[in-house]
Parts: C-alpha cells; sequence; structure tokens
C-alpha cells in the first residue's frame, strides 16, 4: 500500500505495518488507522495517519531509552484490543522534537500497546509517577553509553 507522508513523500507499507486504534490517541481520537515504517533515524520509526496526511508521530520502543521501564496494564484494558497473551504485545512511546534546542524526549507515561497478532493498539496512562510524558531521551542514552550498555 502507498502511503502518504506528513512531509510530502509515499511510501510503500504492508498490511502487517497497518494499526488500528479503535479509541484513537489521547487528543487525536478521530484519526483510527496509522501506518508504521523505519526513520531515517534508527532507533527511532514513524507512525502516520492514514486518515490525515499532515499528521505523524515519531515513536521508540520505550525499552532502549529506559532499562527499567516497565508498566503494569489490567488485563480487562488490553482485552479491548484483544490481547490474551503477554507475548503478543509491542510497547512504543510517542517521542516529541520540540522547537528551540530544548531535549527531546518520551512519552513513558502514554505508551501505545500494539497486539501483534491483529494489529490493533490502544494508548494507556500508566499509575506510577516514575515515568513522565518528558523522558529525556538523550540524557538517558548518554547514561547507557556512560555505564557500557549500549
Amino acid at each position: 500500500m502507498d502511503v502518504k507522508t506528513k512531509i510530502g513523500t509515499t511510501v510503500q507499507v504492508q498490511d502487517k505495518d497497518i494499526l488500528e486504534i479503535p479509541e484513537g490517541l489521547f487528543g487525536f481520537e478521530e484519526y483510527k488507522k496509522y501506518a508504521i515504517f523505519e526513520s531515517e533515524y534508527a532507533p527511532f520509526m514513524w507512525m502516520q495517519s492514514l486518515d490525515e496526511a499532515s499528521l505523524a508521530f515519531l515513536i521508540v520502543d520505550p525499552f532502549l531509552v529506559a532499562d527499567d521501564y516497565e508498566l503494569d496494564v489490567d488485563d480487562k484494558a488490553l482485552a479491548k484490543i484483544g490481547i490474551t497473551n503477554p507475548a503478543d504485545v509491542c510497547v512504543m512511546a510517542v517521542v516529541t522534537i520540540p522547537a528551540g534546542g530544548t531535549p527531546v524526549t518520551a512519552n513513558l507515561q502514554g505508551p501505545l500497546v500494539i497486539n501483534r497478532t491483529n494489529n490493533k493498539c490502544m494508548q494507556v496512562i500508566l499509575g506510577s509517577s516514575k515515568w513522565t510524558t518528558k523522558h529525556d531521551i538523550m540524557k538517558a542514552l548518554k547514561a547507557k553509553d556512560a555505564r557500557g550498555d549500549a
């Protein structure tokens, strides 16, 4: 499938790379379908709306930017997207690249939970105050590099 991106280019994606977010993302509830594809800056990926070409999010695996990341999501909530087996779960975090040189951050408090078997997705809000919406990615990667974890 050809997908028009936010910057006006077209990328080819497979059906397996199309996500359905039945309840939408917080603040973007009306947009339900997205394509996921690699960005030019690994390990980041693009999540491009199929409903609105001008809407795209950069996403990252939160476990790459927070070694001790953990999430506790109620089984009842996960059932909304058909998850019955923890092995079927993929977790991603939305990245913010602000103007003005402030840190690039990941929203670890509101991760995306993806069911790998049916490509349904939901955004959850974690109850733990340990995680924030502004986790400094570069600071975390530098700390990881300094420890020799890279």
